[in-house]
């Protein structure tokens, strides 16, 4: 039997906890209907998950071909080239392209760049209000923070900072065949302005990741030129997007959940155990990309196929009473935390770190420079995104004096929304 949840609903997304529960009635692994994906088996417990995310010889993110599981006939070579990056790459191939850019991570180290991460937060803090009271919080602060960091950290120049913006707002309206069509045009420019940056590099060298990228290269590192555009890619957009959701949405739950926002702002050395908390409950990446299934196998009891698909369900995964107590509750203080937002296995996100630090870094920032910040409506006039597999709130108006922290019920916030 297929199961019949829509992914895209503003009920799922508004409380992903009840859905998933129900869903998980139906079994550890369950066949549905997903988004520009089409039939496929989705997983709803940790052991589950951990099962696929673990085992890539019986589930591989390519085809027979060789090509993306995730690609279609249809789509430009320049969408294929950005697709091929080491996200999308089973063994050999995922273990060489990763040893260069860890290499690269390496010698960026990235822990001794939170004064640096925290300094950009504190200046895009002071700076919320600069165009008007309330401000959206996603668009004037959640967003630019990872992509200030991540361009800074790769080396691209300050002043195309902007086009970065666009180019990300572009692919957070990603929620449809005609929405991808849409976004062609924005993966053929940002594929020429990658390959015109990582020339420039080769002839002059330069600051951040990229150059060392290119050194990497130069001493006999294995890797082609499409790889490296797709590499470089990758890392400006997953350095940026999700974590822009993982911000928001932290700061949308202190917001509305005055408890958690006054321990936390007691003492905010706990903030490190707070965003493991936050990346377990609001879960900004809530699904894997698709695999292939290349033999007959059980998991957890339920039997796949041999050319079957499948995607594991991060979100599920933490939120799996098995691994998590009472896991529909946001408790900073859980200990341990078990959650599975950054993967397991060969695939565990390379930006663990910098997305930690990240995130701790706005939130302080945030909170300590505006201490009566509030929500510029009513939390149930929040949405989010009809994005598939990503929990991303589209607008978050707030105040800077919000008084009692009680949100107006009409005004300038809901001009905001509406625009």
């Amino acid at each position: 039997m297929t199961a019949r949840l829509d992914f895209t609903s503003e009920a799922f997304f508004r409380d992903p906890p009840k859905a998933i529960a129900s869903l998980r009635l139906s079994g550890p692994v369950v066949a549905t209907r997903f988004p520009l994906i089409g039939e496929v088996w989705i997983t709803t417990t940790h052991d589950a998950t951990a099962q696929v995310l673990k085992d890539g010889a019986t589930f591989t993110l390519r085809k027979e071909d060789g090509d993306v599981a995730g690609l279609r006939w249809w789509m430009p070579r320049y969408v294929r080239t950005i697709a091929n990056n080491m996200l999308t790459m089973d063994e050999p191939d995922h273990t060489r392209l990763r040893g260069i850019v860890d290499e690269a991570f390496r010698r960026r180290a990235i822990v001794a760049m939170e004064p640096r991460i925290r300094a950009i937060a504190d200046d895009l803090a002071a700076e919320l209000f600069a165009k008007g009271d309330p401000a959206d919080l996603v668009q004037r602060y959640a967003r630019i923070l990872p992509l200030a960091v991540i361009s800074e950290l790769l080396g691209l120049p300050q002043a195309d900072r902007p086009r970065f913006i666009a180019w990300a707002n572009e692919m957070s309206s990603l929620t449809s065949v005609v929405s991808f069509f849409r976004l062609l045009w924005a993966f053929r420019k940002m594929r020429a302005y990658l390959e015109r940056q990582l020339q420039i590099a080769r002839e002059q060298g330069g600051e951040g990741l990229i150059a060392e990228l290119i050194q990497v290269e130069r001493e006999g590192g294995q890797i082609t030129p499409d790889e490296m555009v797709s590499m470089v890619f990758l890392l400006l957009a997953a350095g940026s997007e999700t974590t822009t959701h993982l911000i928001s949405g932290s700061a949308y739950e202190l917001l509305r959940s005055p408890d958690l926002r006054d321990w936390l702002e007691q003492d905010w050395s706990r903030v490190g155990l707070a965003v493991e908390e936050f990346l377990r409950f609001v879960s900004p990446v809530q699904f894997s990309k698709p695999r292939y299934v290349r033999r007959d196998v059980d998991v957890e009891g339920v039997r796949l196929k041999k050319g079957d698909r499948v995607m594991v369900m991060l979100a599920a995964a933490n939120m799996d009473p098995a691994m998590h107590e009472c896991p529909e509750t946001l408790d900073l203080e859980r200990k341990p935390n078990r959650h599975m937002s950054f993967g397991t296995g060969i695939h565990f996100c390379l930006g663990h770190q910098l997305a930690r630090i990240e995130a701790a870094c706005a939130l302080e920032a945030l909170f300590t420079r505006w201490p009566r910040l509030g929500l510029a409506v009513e939390a149930s006039q929040i949405r989010w995104r009809k994005r598939p597999g990503i929990r991303m709130i589209a607008q978050l108006p707030v105040m800077a004096d919000a008084g009692e922290r009680c949100p107006p019920a009409k005004g300038d916030a809901e001009r905001l929304l509406a625009g």
